[in-house]
């Protein structure tokens, strides 16, 4: 009997694949190498441009429980930020402490649902204001999966420091890399996401 295997990408623009002329984003080469790797599974990118996590909480149960049949194993990756922390009139779209609220809310109905949840950090741009802004961020999500036992991956600071992705970002809009820095952001959460995969209950290794 194969596993039915489920797993809904939830998220903004890194999510959906902006930029990537693979069309793939990092969640399309996730999926890719779980096959590749023995590990059969139905995966849906419901990641939207420009999309906050405000907005995302008021949206995403009703398309998952559309896709996450009971009886199934049903995993939900989750990666925002970005979005909440751009500054528009001097202000962040969404102030830090609702982020986290609203990432609190969302984690807390995942596993009301039995689904298992995996986190992935908001990646860098180009605005070093703009990313001290996410470093914050980071550290918040990261202390808030904690305490509610989500594996997290911090992925913001090892693409910070990763060449290909900054300068596939610069070459780009300043934010989206093209399908080289989508390369390495996906290599930089396969080994952990195919242990997930394996057994969301084993516990991750942190990524720093």
């Amino acid at each position: 009997m194969v596993l039915d295997l489920r797993v809904c990408f939830l998220g903004e623009s890194f999510v959906a694949g902006v930029g990537d002329q693979k069309g793939l984003g990092w969640a399309g080469r996730l999926a890719t190498r779980a096959i590749a790797a023995g590990q059969p599974l139905t995966f849906y990118n419901l990641g939207i441009r420009r999309e906050t996590s405000s907005e995302l909480r008021t949206r995403w149960e009703a398309e998952c429980k559309r896709r996450l049949p009971e009886g199934a194993d049903c995993r939900v990756v989750i990666s925002t930020g970005v979005n909440d922390s751009v500054h528009e009139r001097g202000l962040p779209r969404v102030d830090p402490v609702e982020s986290v609220a609203n990432m609190d809310a969302i984690l807390r109905r995942v596993q009301g649902n039995h689904w298992h949840p995996l986190v992935v950090a908001p990646p860098p741009n180009v605005d070093p204001a703009h990313n001290h802004r996410l470093e914050v961020l980071d550290e918040k999500f990261a202390q808030l999966c904690e305490g509610l036992g989500v594996p997290y991956l911090r992925a913001h600071q090892p693409l910070l420091e990763n060449k290909i992705w900054m300068q596939d970002v610069a070459a780009g809009d300043g934010y989206h890399p093209g399908a080289a820095g989508y390369d390495e952001f996906a290599a930089l959460l396969v080994p952990h996401w195919l242990l997930w995969l394996a057994d969301p209950g084993s516990g991750l290794p942190t990524l720093r």
